[in-house]
């Protein structure tokens, strides 16, 4: 057996204020890696790490420095601002980002491999659980940029759909720690829940003192006034702390207590690689998916040149931690299982509901919601027992 080494490149920070989450994904990358170079596949994977810190300009510079040295396939950016900052230099180099993370939707670059989930796999079912179990009136949190923009656009649509009503949206810069003035406006509007699209240290603050705002008033927040989102992992419930990190309901397609042979290894795996953590989270599992779908289709293919892989990655179908993954040929993004949780005192997530089965990426929501807010039929998530 021939045996062909091929360069890849891993564009993901590990400092600034979405750290906690895309250090998760660093370690699930590596961990694939390592996977892969010690496997039965004739590839061996030479990484290539650049760190951009969650500066946007340094994701542009290392991502040139990466495309000049020859990379063709990078596996990396965490939120949306980063990845469109970078594909028009993969578009103009003929090269593929290979994005794990999940994001709001509405693209599909013949330069991007989807593997994280979009909003037909994380927000509707989300919104679907929240006016059927918590009640029918959102006020939504975000950080100003296009990732919370368009969700809040998608769940006031989920909403006015379902009878419901989004009664207010605030924003902040990425980074915003001070919520003094919308934790008030949220105690008095007293919505049936808040919709929190707000990332990294800015999140981990609005949730704690929200926490502590309630606690003063003598209300239990969790039950009288939940957050909800799609983005919430087990490393931010640690940076959150104990006193806050429980209650809080997340839309995701992986959680690390799910129960399988394939998780269990994923996680006893994972622990041997980073034993001092992060914690196993949807964003380390995502990124493993990512270099490990690239391995199969470097594989598939006997080649880097970007067209024979994407066609090979469309004919693969991986047993990954949170289910089985395929991507579709014609959009390159993931079909994926979307599950419902809610986080405990243990830093864990226990699971609420769960799609029988994966579903395919609707990236622009063409089957499961016009842009004037109709809801089509989509896959029902079932309660967990």
């Amino acid at each position: 057996m021939t045996v062909t080494a091929f360069p890849i490149g891993l564009l993901i920070s590990t400092a600034g204020p979405y750290a906690e989450a895309s250090t998760g994904m660093l370690a699930g990358a590596l961990l694939a890696v390592e996977a892969v170079n010690a496997g039965p596949l004739p590839v061996r994977l030479v990484p290539r790490f650049g760190d951009p810190r969650g500066e946007l300009a340094r994701y542009a510079a290392l991502g040139d420095e990466m495309l000049a040295a020859g990379v063709r396939h990078v596996v990396g950016c965490y939120t949306s601002s980063s990845r469109k900052e970078i594909i028009p230099q993969f578009e103009k180099a003929d090269a593929l980002l290979w994005y794990p993370s999940h994001y709001e939707g509405f693209e599909s670059s013949p330069n991007v491999v989807y593997t994280g989930p979009v909003a037909n796999q994380h927000l509707l079912p989300l919104a679907d659980y929240l006016v059927r179990h918590v009640g029918q009136t959102a006020f939504c949190v975000g950080s100003n940029y296009i990732w919370a923009w368009e969700n809040n656009r998608v769940m006031r649509d989920a909403m006015a759909a379902a009878g419901g009503t989004v009664l207010a949206e605030r924003y902040f810069a990425v980074g915003s720690t001070d919520f003094d003035q919308v934790i008030a406006a949220i105690l008095a509007e007293r919505p049936a829940f808040v919709f929190n699209t707000l990332i990294g240290v800015s999140s981990y603050r609005f949730v704690r003192d929200l926490r502590a705002a309630c606690g003063r008033r003598g209300l239990d927040q969790p039950a009288v006034l939940p957050v909800a989102s799609c983005t919430l992992s087990e490393p931010e419930l640690a940076a959150i702390g104990p006193g806050a990190m429980d209650g809080h309901i997340t839309s995701s397609v992986y959680f690390a207590s799910l129960a399988s042979p394939e998780n269990d290894r994923f996680r006893a795996a994972y622990a041997a690689r980073h034993p001092g953590g992060p914690a196993v989270s949807a964003d380390a599992e995502a990124t493993y998916v990512a270099v490990m779908l690239l391995a199969q289709a470097l594989a598939a293919a006997g080649t880097d040149e970007i067209g024979a892989v994407k066609a090979a990655v469309g004919r693969q179908v991986l047993r990954a931690p949170g289910g089985e993954v395929a991507i579709d040929p014609e959009t390159m993004h993931a079909a994926l299982t979307p599950r419902i949780g809610r986080s405990n005192a243990a830093g864990q997530f226990d699971i609420l509901a769960e799609a029988p089965a994966p579903v395919r990426a609707d990236p622009y929501l063409i089957g499961s919601a016009s842009r004037f807010g109709a809801l089509a039929p989509r896959p029902r998530l079932r309660i967990a027992s």
